[in-house]
Order: structure tokens, then sequence, then C-alpha cells
């Protein structure tokens, strides 16, 4: 595992499967309707159960770039954040990227919580490369974590080893 500290903060590298970490919150790479279907909220939906579609359901959805909160339900995490990433080619992906990863940090800091782990967001389903996700999502966090904050703990767990070596490389 890597790891690098930011004033009072840890950023943390893993590979695995994100619905096994014991983290207060973990991110959804969600679509703009919170349909939780295939990839990392497939085995959110499978392992959660249905109380977290349940809840995302009366949510209704966000925007791209935006983030919102539920429950774990079955989870080992207490919480799920789903924030919705950019499809590749629908512009000013860099942006909403950052959009996401920055508000699902800011609902970290309303609610009180302390340790979340994402995802490499976007870079399934939605096309988006997997070394610009990870140099937009590692800056934001680092420019986030220097600030005021009391979040200990962000990972970035990744489910492919190819996947982890390349935000092991941006972090470095």
């Amino acid at each position: 595992m890597r790891e690098l500290k930011v004033k009072n903060s840890w950023i943390k590298l893993v590979q695995g499967d994100i619905t096994e970490l014991s983290t207060d919150v973990i991110v959804n790479a969600a679509n703009a309707q919170l349909i939780l279907g295939g990839g990392v909220a497939g085995a959110i939906r499978r392992k959660g159960g249905p109380k977290i579609q349940e809840e995302c359901n009366k949510i209704g959805g966000t925007h791209v770039g935006g983030a919102v909160i539920t429950t774990g339900g079955n989870l080992k995490a207490k919480h799920v954040i789903h924030a919705v990433g950019p499809r590749m080619g629908e512009g000013n992906e860099d942006e909403k990227l950052r959009n996401a990863t920055l508000n699902s940090l800011k609902l970290m800091d309303e609610h009180g919580l302390k340790s979340i782990a994402f995802p490499a967001i976007s870079t399934g389903i939605f096309g988006y490369p997997i070394d610009r996700c990870a140099k937009v999502m590692i800056s934001t966090v680092k420019e986030y974590l220097s600030g005021a904050t009391q979040i200990e703990e962000v990972i970035f767990c990744l489910y492919t080893k190819a996947d982890f070596d390349v935000f092991e490389k941006e972090l470095k």
C-alpha cells in the first residue's frame, strides 16, 4: 500500500474490492439518476441490500459533478456517497470529475465523517482515461486536505493491479 501525508490527513492506495472496506464512507461511481446498475454500483447494490437504492430513489438524482449521501445498508461502511462522474465525450470532463470528488469530500465534512474510499470514478463504462482520472482525483484530494478539514483518511481503492499502478505513479 502506498500512502502520503497531507497536513493531518493521509491519502492511501489499496488494490481490492471497495465494498469490503470498513471506512465511514465508500463512494459509488453513480449515474445522474442514482440507479445502481453495473460495475461498482452493482457490487454496492448486491452487498448493501435494497435500502441503499430505496434512499437513492427518494433523493431522485443529482447533476454530473454532484454527490449525495445514503446509508451503507449491509456494507461494512456506514454510508455511501454517490458521486456522478462525467461520460467521456460530453465535454468539460476534467472539471466535472474534480467537482464529483470535491463534493464528496465536502459531504464528509458536513456529516463529521473521518474516512472515505473512492473508486476510479468514470473509468468504467463512462470511458474516462485512468491516467487522467488519477491526476484529477489525486490533485483535488491533496488540495482539499491542505485546507481546514476533519477528514483523516482518503483511500483510493483500485480494483486491478494496472489501475493501482497508474494511481501509485501519480501519487509519487
